[in-house]
């Protein structure tokens, strides 16, 4: 793999609370530059980002329901609706955990598909938070999520007790049975976790620090 193609693999993330605009120009302009599959950032800066990325093959990434899920199903669509007609291209929602764990199922469904109903089309990736389920709740959540349609199962919001694990990847991986792809996010810091993810069946990274990613891959590659 050379650093283009991993650049390609990488969703360049801030999702600080406290991230400001020039930030947020500057991730763009990063990700532009290096083409990194997308900018994943707050919903707040969805039409800042489609307008800096404008001509650019560099997707729009946004999050719904983050950090925890626990808000209503029409909200999280209304939230969905509204960044897509603001220019995002994919959706990184965030599964209501508490009903999964409670073992309510029909409400996990109606709330993804829901989502996958309002992006009209766009990507969207389900965030699960590894971190707090058992492997059966994990295995149900991929369940659920290919039924309700959406393309991705992401491991963690970056904001829970753990990020993503190689054992976590690769249990997604095993039950996705290829109906779903995989997205690894949280703690991903360095170019050889981002291998391990990818080798272990990771489509998608979600990092903060896509630069120290791709610079240690140069070094390594003698780019």
């Amino acid at each position: 793999m050379d650093w283009q193609e991993l650049a390609g693999k990488i969703d360049h993330t801030n999702l600080n609370p406290q991230a400001k605009e020039k930030e947020i120009l500057q991730l763009c302009e990063q990700a532009d530059k290096n083409l990194f599959a997308s900018v994943c950032i707050a919903p707040i800066y969805v039409s800042l980002a489609a307008k800096r990325l404008a001509d650019s093959p560099v997707k729009i990434c946004t999050v719904c329901g983050f950090p925890t899920g626990m808000i209503e199903s029409a909200i999280k669509a209304q939230e969905t609706a509204l960044a897509v007609n603001q220019g995002a291209d994919e959706i990184d929602m965030v599964l209501p955990i508490g009903l999964l764990k409670n073992r309510e199922y029909d409400r996990v469904f109606g709330d993804i598909k829901g989502v996958v109903k309002a992006a009209s089309g766009r990507v969207v990736k389900v965030i699960i938070e590894c971190c707090y389920l058992t492997d059966a709740e994990k295995e149900k959540a991929v369940e659920l999520i290919i039924a309700a349609g959406a393309q991705f199962v992401k491991t963690s919001t970056g904001m829970g007790q753990g990020g993503a694990t190689v054992a976590d990847v690769l249990l997604l991986k095993k039950v996705a049975k290829n109906k779903v792809k995989i997205k690894a996010a949280g703690g991903i810091r360095d170019y050889k976790t981002a291998l391990a993810m990818i080798e272990a069946g990771a489509d998608r990274i979600g990092a903060s620090s896509g630069l120290t990613i791709l610079k240690e891959i140069k070094q390594q590659t003698g780019f």
